[in-house]
C-alpha cells in the first residue's frame, strides 16, 4: 500500500496558480482512475481535475476557495488494497503536512513533489529567483545586490513571493530600515496567500464612502482577470498603433453569400473569421508578432493559434484560443469561431479551449466602440481590436479623377510589446492588415 499524490495541474503557459472550487471527494472516499475530485477555476477557465489513480482519498491538504500554486500537491491517494471501511485520521495530514514545509507556498514553475532539504540552505551555491520574484523586484526598484538580503521562507532558503512582497512592505512603512523584517519560520497552515501588499496594509482600515453608494465585491473571475491586467501592464511596454480600413468589399461580400454559406454549412459567417484568416495571412510575413519573451531571448511561435477575447453573460472576458489558424480555411475557421464562443457562453470550454495562444484578436465594436486600445495577453506580444464598421463618405481616387460616396469604414489597433516590437514593425504589420481587408475579393466563392 503506498501514497499517490494529486497534483495541481498545468493549465496554460502563463498560468501559475489556480482557484479550490469545490472538492467532490472527502477523505475514505473511493475513488477511480480518472474520476473527477474537484474543481479549479484560473483567470481562463474552471475546469475538473480527474484522479491520477485508484484508491481512497487519504488527506485533503488544500481546503475551497484556497489559491494553489501549479505543481503543488493538494491530495494524497492511498493505492493497493482498497476497503470500504478506510477511514481517514489526522496523523497522515500532519505528517505529509508538516508545518515547516514552506514548498506549497513558494510560486515557481512546475515540479513534482520533493521534501524540503534544509541542509541545501547552506551550500553557498547561487540563489534561486522565480521570474514572478524578479519581475516584483525590478518594478519595485530591487536590485539585485538589495534583493539578496531578503530573508526567504521557500525551498532551500528560496524568496517567495510572500517574501518579497512583505519586504516591499516592510521597506515603504519603513524608509529608514533597510533590510526586511520576514519571520524565520513560514506560516502554520499550507494556505497559499496571494492577496496584494494594498490588501494586507488596508486590512485594519476600513474605508469609508461618502455619498449614495453601493459596495459590490468582484466575483473570483473578476480578481482574476484584474491581476492578469495588471501583472501584464508591469511586464510588458505597451504601445498602441492605429489604422484606417475600407471594409466596403468584405461587407458587401459577406451579406451577399451570408445565407448561402448559412444553408450549406449549417453555420452563420461572422467577420470575425474573416479578420483571422487576414491576420494568421501577415504573421507568416511578420513572424515575430507570435512570439513570446523569455529573459533575453525572443521565442518564436511557428503554431499560429489565435485567442478570440469572448464576452461572457457575466460581463466578464475570455479568450478561446483556435490552433493552426493558419491551416484552417474560411469554413474551418467559422466553425472553430462558433464552436468555442457558443462554449464560452455556456461555460462549457475545456482547459485546452484556452492553452497555447500565440496572437489575441478581440473585436471592441461588438459592443459599438469604434476603436480601443487592449492590453496584452501574457505572454504574447502583441493584440488587435477591430472597432464597429461605420457607413462614412469618403474620398475615392480613381482614374477619371476623385469622386465621394458611401464607404464602410472600421478602424483598427495593435497593442504591442514595445521591448521586441519596434513602432515601425507594429505599424507595418498593422497597415499590411489594413490593406488585407481592403482589397477582400467581392467576387470569391465559398
Amino acid at each position: 500500500m503506498s501514497l499517490v499524490d494529486l497534483i495541481m495541474p498545468k493549465l496554460g503557459e502563463s498560468i501559475m496558480e489556480a482557484t479550490i472550487l469545490r472538492w467532490h471527494k472527502q477523505p475514505g472516499d473511493k475513488v477511480a482512475m480518472d474520476e473527477t475530485i474537484l474543481d479549479i477555476a484560473t483567470d481562463k477557465v474552471d475546469s475538473e481535475v480527474p484522479s491520477t489513480a485508484e484508491g481512497v482519498i487519504e488527506a485533503i491538504l488544500y481546503k475551497e476557495n484556497d489559491v494553489v500554486p501549479i505543481g503543488t500537491v493538494i491530495a494524497k491517494i492511498k493505492v493497493g488494497a482498497v476497503s470500504a471501511t478506510s477511514t481517514p485520521t489526522s496523523a497522515p495530514v500532519a505528517a505529509v503536512v508538516p508545518s515547516s514545509a514552506p514548498v506549497k507556498t513558494e510560486e515557481i514553475p512546475f515540479q513534482p513533489s520533493v521534501q524540503n532539504n534544509s541542509n541545501h540552505a547552506s551550500t553557498g551555491a547561487a540563489r534561486f529567483y522565480s521570474p514572478l520574484v524578479l519581475n516584483i523586484a525590478q518594478s519595485e526598484g530591487i536590485s539585485m545586490t538589495e534583493l539578496e538580503t531578503v530573508a526567504g521562507t521557500g525551498q532551500d532558503g528560496r524568496v517567495s513571493k510572500k517574501d518579497i512582497l512583505a519586504y516591499v512592505n516592510n521597506k515603504k512603512n519603513n524608509p529608514s530600515i533597510a533590510q526586511p523584517v520576514v519571520a524565520s519560520q513560514p506560516a502554520p497552515t499550507p494556505t497559499v496567500t496571494t492577496s496584494t501588499p494594498t490588501t494586507n496594509t488596508v486590512a485594519s482600515a476600513p474605508i469609508s464612502y461618502s455619498g449614495n453608494v453601493e459596495i459590490i465585491e468582484m466575483d473570483r473571475m473578476r480578481k482574476l482577470i484584474a491581476k492578469h491586467m495588471v501583472d501584464s501592464k508591469k511586464t510588458s511596454p505597451h504601445v498602441t498603433s492605429f489604422a484606417e480600413c475600407d471594409v466596403t468589399n468584405l461587407v458587401l461580400w459577406r451579406e451577399k453569400i451570408k445565407k448561402e454559406f448559412e444553408k450549406r454549412e449549417g453555420e452563420k459567417i461572422t467577420f470575425t473569421p474573416l479578420f483571422i484568416e487576414a491576420i494568421v495571412k501577415n504573421l507568416k510575413k511578420y513572424p515575430l508578432l507570435s512570439s513570446s519573451v523569455d529573459g533575453d531571448n525572443i521565442v518564436v511561435k511557428k503554431d499560429l493559434n489565435i485567442g478570440m477575447a469572448t464576452a461572457l453573460p457575466t460581463g466578464n472576458l475570455i479568450v478561446p484560443v483556435i490552433k493552426n489558424a493558419d491551416q484552417l480555411n474560411l469554413v474551418g475557421l467559422t466553425k472553430q469561431v462558433n464552436g468555442l464562443a457558443n462554449a464560452a457562453r455556456n461555460n462549457k470550454l475545456k482547459p485546452d479551449d484556452t492553452m497555447g495562444g500565440t496572437f489575441t484578436l478581440t473585436n471592441v465594436g461588438t459592443f459599438g466602440s469604434i476603436m480601443g486600445t487592449p492590453i496584452i495577453n501574457q505572454p504574447q506580444v502583441a493584440i488587435m481590436a477591430v472597432g464597429a464598421i461605420k457607413k462614412r463618405p469618403m474620398v475615392i481616387e480613381t482614374e477619371q479623377g476623385d469622386t465621394i460616396g458611401i464607404r464602410h469604414m472600421m478602424y483598427i489597433s495593435l497593442s504591442y510589446d514595445h521591448r521586441i516590437i519596434d513602432g515601425a514593425m507594429g505599424s507595418t504589420f498593422l497597415n499590411a492588415v489594413s490593406k488585407e481587408l481592403e482589397n477582400f475579393d467581392s467576387n470569391r466563392s465559398i
